[in-house]
């Protein structure tokens, strides 16, 4: 009776999440800035919040809330990620003490099973992000063959939970047609203004990168690893060479692939890792995004380019497709197809109108995009999720 007269009053501030990540600091990406932006919100709501995840003695960045280091060995051949393996001794302690009242898991690696295992046998609910297309990593490494095996290990995963939330509809609705998990909702992602917008732009910057004031730079913004789609960004620029269309490229980001990619790129200017005000100066003080990679859910990097008012040419797969409006604020264009996406750049290149409103259509989209907003709707999916269960 106690139970069922509480559950209705339940509200963020009651929360005790037990998050369980692959990855929540010691390699920065964007799913996992999302999920320390997460926390920080959940924490200033007045919930209580456990993150559970491998820990490295030089992380990229301080972690949000408490981190409890979970057993975990590097990826071979990718030594710079790192598989959680075991939750025991201190962490599952630390889990029993903690007494989470939902637990989200945000990769499905072996620690992940453990923590559903977990919280299934306390009938505790849990949520599961969905951050990136793990079946389609294979197709970079000429294993697309077993694409369908990974697909079925991810929809044991999946289904084991009580809930999915996906970055986009776009990605959602791929999740339902693999048959995942059928109660999927949005987790977006937001974009900062303060940081991200047109005025960031500084030519400065850029004649010191060697990109004169007139010329057009195409920009590449993420993490140099193959499964980006760094072989079609470099095959599409060859092709506008081929073409003899003028352009400059801007490259910004670090990876294990930056050699190979600065060889197949001579006379681009890399930049690096960038963040805060320098990434939104670097991503203001290019001309037109280009982003081939078919393995984001969202696509961080097109929402914050947009943001500052470039027109995007990205591949037509899950995460550009939510945000991305095509002939609108940007180009769509089928996986791989080298001519189509040179032809994209060109008439952006070409045409300096047509950058101007695809781009201000970009920026107008991006501002419907707020962080608060969006992370409140994941604790409403764990106050949903802990009624569900308390009623059954």
């Amino acid at each position: 009776m106690a139970a069922s007269t509480m559950t209705p009053s339940l509200d963020t501030a009651d929360l005790r999440i037990a998050l369980f990540s692959g990855n929540y600091n010691y390699v920065r990406d964007g799913a996992n800035q999302a999920l320390n932006r997460l926390v920080g919100y959940l924490l200033r709501q007045g919930a209580q919040v456990r993150v559970y995840a491998p820990v490295v003695a030089e992380p990229a960045f301080e972690p949000t809330g408490d981190l409890i280091g979970v057993g975990a060995v590097p990826i071979p051949g990718r030594a710079e990620y790192r598989v959680p393996l075991t939750l025991w001794g201190k962490a599952r302690r630390d889990l029993a003490a903690f007494a989470p009242n939902v637990v989200h898991v945000a990769s499905p690696d072996p620690v992940a099973h453990q923590a559903v295992t977990w919280a299934r046998k306390r009938n505790l609910p849990v949520l599961a992000s969905v951050h990136t297309r793990f079946e389609t990593y294979l197709r970079y490494y000429n294993m697309a063959w077993g694409e369908p095996v990974i697909e079925a290990i991810l929809r044991r995963f999946y289904r084991r939970c009580d809930a999915l939330v996906a970055p986009s509809e776009s990605m959602a609705q791929v999740l339902r047609d693999q048959r995942m998990n059928y109660d999927v909702s949005i987790w977006s992602r937001g974009v900062d203004r303060e940081i991200f917008h047109p005025g960031r732009r500084d030519l400065d910057w850029r004649r010191a990168h060697g990109i004169g004031d007139d010329e057009v730079a195409i920009g590449f913004l993420g993490r140099l690893v193959m499964e980006k789609g760094l072989d079609v960004f470099s095959d599409t620029l060859d092709e506008l060479g081929r073409r003899g269309v003028k352009h400059k490229v801007l490259v910004i980001g670090e990876g294990p692939a930056r050699e190979w990619f600065e060889a197949r790129l001579p006379d681009a200017a890399f930049v690096g890792f960038q963040q805060g005000a320098d990434l939104g100066r670097a991503v203001a003080s290019m001309d037109v995004l280009f982003n081939p990679s078919v393995t984001e859910t969202f696509g961080n990097v097109t929402l914050e380019a947009m943001a500052c008012g470039l027109p995007v040419v990205a591949a037509a797969a899950t995460g550009s497709q939510s945000l991305v409006d095509d002939r609108v604020s940007g180009r769509l264009i089928p996986p791989g197809a080298i001519h189509q996406f040179a032809e994209a750049l060109k008439a952006y290149i070409v045409d300096p109108a047509l950058r101007r409103v695809h781009g201000d259509a970009g920026e107008a989209r991006a501002a419907e995009f707020s962080w608060d907003r969006i992370n409140q709707a994941v604790a409403d999916t764990y106050v949903r999720l802990i009624r569900q269960k308390s009623r059954r």
